[in-house]
């Protein structure tokens, strides 16, 4: 993995920072359209002696411009920035997006920033790329103000996976339906929800099954049922497979949203503090049920069932590692 340089802010930016090749955008879920994208900046880089690099931005710009459309995240700044190392990139610009920062025109942003300040000399950018002020800038004029300052623009297509369309608003809509599965494979990793373990209620461990739980922060939360997960902990690399419920706990009378794991191997040691729970498989919408036991009766069938999942992957994850390596 590559050693990612951060800059913070055009202002930190001292002449330092290209030759580059360049990609822009917000690449929210690192999904593996934005993967391609990186694969293919990085060997232009290494083939002209360039600097692999992204500019991306926080916040999201339509948390500023279109506040009541701004979508839920599907990473944190820290995971992108993370992945994109893991993709090669050696360093990535995080631009403060304001109100005066969205009114640049797109001959500015050409002129001053991708050519004056980062010294770009390959930009590459999805084929709907939209920037300067009020989105008026697109792809083609991208290239055309390349050909005046002296930078070459590549718009990359989009790709699809096997009939859907990869973007991160595809992504969102998965998993809005519960659909874990099939993001996983437009995200190229199951997708995670990371978090401090929180006190519970007591409920679960008085009269149902002890549970580890995380209140949903700004990402997107998955559709309300119980998924086949995967947790680890933050610190010690610790491991588990588990089966996860998001919802309100209708059983219970709740109605605030959590997300509640339980464990399907034993702790052994003590509870992790911060945890990491990927979403595998739904099993099921969140039901509401006559009483606890019977809550009970139906969580054991459900880790059961998640429990023979995770045999089934592990028994596929072997026979894959066996074959011969091309």
């Amino acid at each position: 993995m590559a050693k990612l340089r951060i800059w913070r802010g055009l202002d930190e930016i001292r002449g330092d920072f290209g030759p580059c090749a360049l990609t822009i955008g917000n690449f929210d879920g690192v999904h593996i359209g934005h993967q391609a994208i990186f694969s293919r900046l990085v060997r232009l880089a290494r083939e002209n002696g360039w600097k692999p690099a992204a500019m991306t931005f926080d916040p999201h710009p339509a948390q500023v411009v279109a506040p009541e459309r701004a979508p839920r995240l599907l990473s944190t700044l820290e995971q992108r920035c993370r992945w994109m190392a893991e993709a090669g990139l050696e360093q990535v610009l995080i631009v403060p997006f304001t109100p005066a920062f969205s009114r640049t025109s797109p001959e500015d942003f050409a002129a001053q920033v991708l050519v004056k300040t980062l010294d770009a000399r390959v930009v590459l950018v999805g084929e709907n790329f939209r920037f300067g002020h009020g989105k008026g800038g697109d792809a083609e004029q991208l290239r055309q103000l390349g050909l005046r300052y002296g930078f070459r623009t590549e718009i990359v297509g989009g790709i699809r996976f096997r009939g859907h369309p990869v973007s991160s608003s595809q992504v969102r809509r998965l998993l809005g339906e519960g659909r874990v599965t099939l993001a996983w494979r437009l995200l190229g990793r199951p997708y995670s929800l990371a978090g401090e373990v929180v006190p519970g209620t007591g409920t679960g461990s008085r009269l149902t099954v002890p549970t580890l739980n995380l209140t949903p922060g700004e990402q997107l939360v998955p559709a309300r049922g119980v998924y086949v997960s995967r947790t680890s902990e933050a610190e010690g690399g610790r491991r588990w497979p588990s089966v996860t419920n998001v919802g309100i706990r209708p059983t219970f009378g709740g109605n605030r949203l959590t997300v509640e794991t339980y464990l399907l191997a034993p702790l052994e040691q003590e509870p992790p503090r911060s945890i990491t729970v990927e979403f595998l498989h739904r099993l099921r919408p969140e039901l509401k049920f006559p009483d606890a036991e019977t809550l009970k009766r139906q969580i054991l069938k459900d880790a059961a069932r998640a429990g023979a999942w995770h045999r089934r992957l592990e028994r596929w994850s072997t026979r894959q590692s066996e074959l011969p390596s091309r």
